[in-house]
């Protein structure tokens, strides 16, 4: 079995993967803290270091290049200096971004984090949340068309983060234009659009989208499961169904062919980003055509591994093949 797995994970580098969605920066402070100010009740950081690491839509793109793929990564970024920092980190990470718009509409979502000894201790954010202007949802459409012309997309990631980049018109446009041109979909919802991924390929909640989305009590158990996510299928006529469930595992269905596979056993450090990964690895599984239980099973390992590194970081090609030859 690990065999096979080697093999598809080989082949992930002749593919190219499309990410569509909300990007950020995530600004890490990191220091020491020793004492309290006696100013307030507050820790002092005495700070160490800086670090800049790209984030949401940005880090699947990442996962996707961190895996040998190639990936355009196409969102609406503020005409900013956080912009210009998001755009020369993607190049530095061989990911193509022709398809980022600058806006002077908007500013680019940066989420700073202070780390004190290795803990979190405050998060503040600036970003815009309104949804982007039809001049930058039609310039975004175009660009995706126009980029999948020149380039065969194997499949294409809608990444949502509730930051406006998906509005539901763009969304409604760009599912439809991959049906007609048999390229899959696949979507990591969040909630203010979480009914609007009609006829997609693959949808991807977690157990607390889908259950605030349909207003309901669900439990990590199959027949919970299998009934919210009958029901979802009903609602947006889509192909495949992944819950994942945390430290449960990872829900999966596509017609007759259900099951839960449970998560492996880790030390979990950070499980920021892991949606990202799985997201990116059911996406190259997909487009390399491995079976329904094959790609959830490489992708359910994959966002294990990322929980054991603190912060948001990508999976490896290294990595990968490292746990499977364990």
């Amino acid at each position: 079995m690990n065999q096979h797995f080697i093999q598809a994970i080989h082949q992930f580098k002749s593919k190219n993967i499309a990410v569509i969605g909300d990007v950020m920066i995530d600004y890490y402070i990191n220091g020491k803290v020793d004492r309290i100010s006696p100013e307030a009740p507050v820790p002092i950081v005495h700070v160490a270091n800086f670090e800049n690491r790209i984030g949401g839509a940005a880090n699947v793109a990442l996962n996707i290049t961190s895996l040998q793929a190639k990936c355009t990564l196409f969102s609406v970024i503020g005409n900013d200096v956080n912009g210009k920092n998001l755009i020369s980190i993607c190049k530095k990470n061989k990911i193509n971004h022709q398809g980022l718009i600058s806006s002077k509409s908007r500013r680019t979502t940066i989420k700073t984090r202070v780390i004190g000894n290795q803990h979190q201790l405050v998060r503040f954010d600036i970003e815009d949340t309104f949804d982007i202007n039809s001049a930058d949802e039609n310039e975004l459409v175009k660009r995706f068309i126009e980029a999948s012309k020149k380039q065969k997309f194997d499949a294409v990631i809608l990444e949502d983060y509730n930051k406006g980049v998906l509005t539901k018109n763009l969304i409604s446009k760009i599912i439809d234009y991959c049906n007609q041109q048999q390229i899959p979909t696949l979507v990591d919802p969040k909630k203010n659009n979480f009914l609007a991924y009609k006829n997609c390929t693959l949808f991807k909640p977690n157990l607390k989208e889908i259950k605030e989305s349909l207003g309901q009590d669900i439990i990590p158990e199959k027949s919970s499961l299998i009934k919210a996510s009958t029901q979802l299928s009903t609602k947006l006529k889509h192909q495949i169904t992944i819950i994942t469930l945390a430290e449960k595992g990872i829900f999966y269905k596509q017609k007759n062919e259900i099951n839960i596979l449970p998560a492996h056993v880790r030390n979990i450090a950070d499980v920021s980003g892991a949606g990202d990964t799985v997201i990116s690895v059911l996406a190259l599984g997909l487009a390399t055509k491995l079976s329904l239980p094959n790609m959830v099973e490489l992708s359910n390992l994959a966002g294990g591994l990322v929980c054991e590194m603190p912060g948001v970081v990508p999976i490896s090609t290294k990595i990968l093949l490292q746990e499977l030859s364990k």
